[in-house]
């Protein structure tokens, strides 16, 4: 078993995540160290309105060169952040200190220590400020990678070939090459991660895949590619009509579904499995994940948010 660090970039200070990571914390215990990225201010006055107790260890990156940790105390790497209360209304004044926490992970990264990451959620409206569609992209950019988006459960998984893009603009993204691309992420992944090529459903753009326009995307584009794809050896099928896949006797063909656009499989895909699934950024020198949820401002202090998904990318690192 792999035991090097498991880096925790808090992510959007006015959100749930604290409240999640002290539930992850207190229900399980984890092999390899936890290591938290955030305020220190802020742990601490959320650790007090939500009556958590558990003593810091404040680290640096020379620190983790030298030592080994554990998990008996939370492993804090301190990121500067004024903060007077323990919750607020989301805003872009968090903008630098989640930036900051993001960089100090990359020189962890880079400098060799832990190729393991998992960030909180992050409000993309005001972090990214629409010169990124997600985290995804922000990061891949960061790494100079390709990238696919993989919302992950065991039973099954589903990824977007665009991923945060208005409706109006997905038509034009959909081009043999970004196809063939998240494609050849996916197959690389399973078998690197699982030891086995993945059995991969993929979805046509329209309704039915059919069109009453001239140019049909599913005839033209789509199913050549999952032709080539074929042609390659890859486990792949398609392109299937996007209102019938996850039907039970259909979805248990397959270990991936891919579509043409984020709400196509995510929304299907969490009715099934909620908060049982966790978000992995696949091209990266090193795994991310993020719990599959956001920030959930109207639930920040009420104590009541659901830790599942924090706790599966825990895991799965982990064990990894």
């Amino acid at each position: 078993m792999n035991y090097k660090p498991i880096l925790l970039v808090a992510g959007e200070p006015n959100s749930i995540f604290f409240e999640i990571y002290f539930k992850s914390i207190k229900s399980k215990e984890y092999s390899c160290p936890l290591i938290l990225i955030g305020s220190y201010k802020l742990l601490l006055l959320q650790m007090k309105a939500l009556k958590f107790k558990k003593k810091i260890n404040l680290i640096s990156l020379d620190c983790l060169k030298k030592k080994q940790l554990n998990n008996k105390s939370i492993n804090l790497i301190n990121i500067n952040y004024n903060k007077n209360k323990a919750f607020a209304k989301i805003s872009k004044k968090s903008s630098k200190y989640i930036e900051n926490s993001f960089k100090m992970a990359f020189k962890i990264i880079r400098a060799g220590i832990t190729n393991k990451l998992i960030n909180g959620p992050i409000s993309k409206k005001h972090f990214l400020n629409k010169k990124f569609l997600g985290i995804t992209e922000f990061l891949s950019k960061n790494f100079n990678s390709k990238n696919a988006m993989l919302i992950y459960n065991k039973e099954l998984s589903v990824c977007p070939v665009t991923t945060h893009l208005p409706l109006k603009f997905v038509q034009k993204r959909i081009i043999k090459k970004t196809i063939l691309d998240k494609i050849y992420l996916l197959n690389d992944f399973y078998i690197k991660q699982f030891k086995y090529k993945p059995k991969i459903g993929i979805l046509g753009l329209n309704p039915h895949c059919e069109s009453i326009d001239k140019f049909n995307e599913d005839e033209k584009i789509i199913k050549p590619s999952v032709k080539f794809l074929k042609n390659m050896n890859f486990k792949v099928s398609g392109p299937y009509s996007a209102d019938t896949i996850f039907l039970k006797n259909n979805r248990k063909n397959f270990d991936i579904i891919v579509g043409m656009y984020h709400d196509q499989v995510l929304t299907p895909f969490k009715t099934l499995f909620e908060y049982d699934a966790i978000n992995i950024t696949l091209g990266l020198p090193f795994i991310r994940i993020s719990p599959d949820h956001g920030p959930n401002e109207n639930m920040i202090g009420k104590n009541i948010s659901n830790s599942l998904s924090l706790i599966r990318a825990i895991e799965f690192l982990d064990k990894n």
